[in-house]
């Protein structure tokens, strides 16, 4: 069996993307896609050209298949998805904008096949992974789910491999905030690199300065804590270095859907090259910008061939 780079797992679900703007009720047809957002990083993170194994259930079922398809034609190593006979694939509708404002999202994903995933689902080879990219979706889906979670986190982290972490606040499958934010915090505990966008961090942590909301997770035994800041870009904090990284300009923006993950890809792909986190972060940030620009979750994510050239100039970070 060829090397794992990197494992993820999670739920992907069937996206129906309406083909003109309006209310959802109003809409007749639809293009089918796939969405998710730990399935999108692992997409992105194929596309640079990383082995990537993904965990998870899909039903038995033609979305199912759909899915599973889908994934494997991007590269992912789908060998350890359960197809499960009791539970369906999720899905979701998703409304089209034409004017840049964030789409209206409905999901179908209660009692999903993935919703089911468990220790049960995890094969040895998986815990080869060179490293593990992990978000707060699973843990939000099932305690079963949560409990692979901090399983996988713990045993990656207790064996030498990076594990990255991006809270991915989902509120609405918690069955209340206080656990929402006990639990995220627990896991991010287990992470190298933690990833929250500024409102999350400042949800979870209670503190309002990007620098501080670092500091809460470096204290907790983050190595490096990156907070996407939007338009505004990036302020990254390490225990020997700390600075905010500006936006790539975007000319329009199409859909802001999956621009958290695109950025997540660009932020893993560049450390597990073993380049500086100010690289990284400049590369997240520029991945980030091409997800805006394309309609989809993840069609705007790009190959390795469309990477800059890492010998051309960079801005420069502002210290603080």
């Amino acid at each position: 069996m060829s090397e794992i780079d990197i494992l993820s797992f999670g739920e992907t679900m069937a996206m129906f993307v309406a083909e003109h703007s309006g209310d959802l009720a109003e809409v007749g047809h639809f293009h089918k896609r796939i969405a998710g957002a730990d399935s999108n990083v692992a997409i992105g993170l194929s596309r640079l050209g990383f082995k990537v194994a993904w965990l998870s259930r899909v039903g038995d079922d033609s979305l199912g298949r759909f899915v599973r398809q889908a994934l494997e034609a991007e590269g992912l190593d789908c060998r350890f998805v359960r197809c499960d006979p009791l539970h369906p694939t999720g899905f979701q509708l998703k409304s089209r904008e034409d004017h840049g404002d964030d789409p209206r999202v409905e999901y179908f994903r209660r009692g999903s096949a993935a919703s089911h995933l468990s220790l049960d689902d995890l094969h040895p080879t998986l815990l080869q992974a060179r490293h593990l990219h992990a978000t707060g979706i699973p843990p939000a889906l099932s305690a079963s789910a949560r409990e692979l979670s901090a399983h996988l986190m713990q045993h990656q982290r207790a064996a030498g491999r990076s594990v990255s972490f991006d809270p991915n606040l989902r509120p609405g499958l918690w069955a209340s905030e206080t656990l929402m934010i006990r639990e995220i915090n627990r896991l991010a505990a287990l992470a190298h690199w933690v990833l929250p966008g500024l409102g999350e961090g400042r949800l979870l942590t209670g503190r309002d300065d990007p620098a501080d909301i670092a500091a809460f997770y470096l204290d907790q035994g983050a190595e490096a804590v990156v907070i996407k800041l939007g338009a505004h870009g990036a302020y990254y904090r390490t225990q020997l270095d700390a600075g905010f990284v500006d936006s790539v300009p975007v000319a329009q923006v199409v859909d802001t859907v999956g621009a958290g993950d695109a950025f997540a890809v660009g932020l893993i792909s560049a450390l597990l090259e073993s380049r500086s986190m100010l690289e990284a972060v400049q590369r997240a940030n520029w991945v980030g910008s091409l997800a805006v620009q394309s309609r989809g979750d993840m069609e705007g994510l790009p190959t390795r061939q469309q990477l800059p050239d890492p010998t051309a100039p960079r801005q420069a970070a502002c210290s603080v």
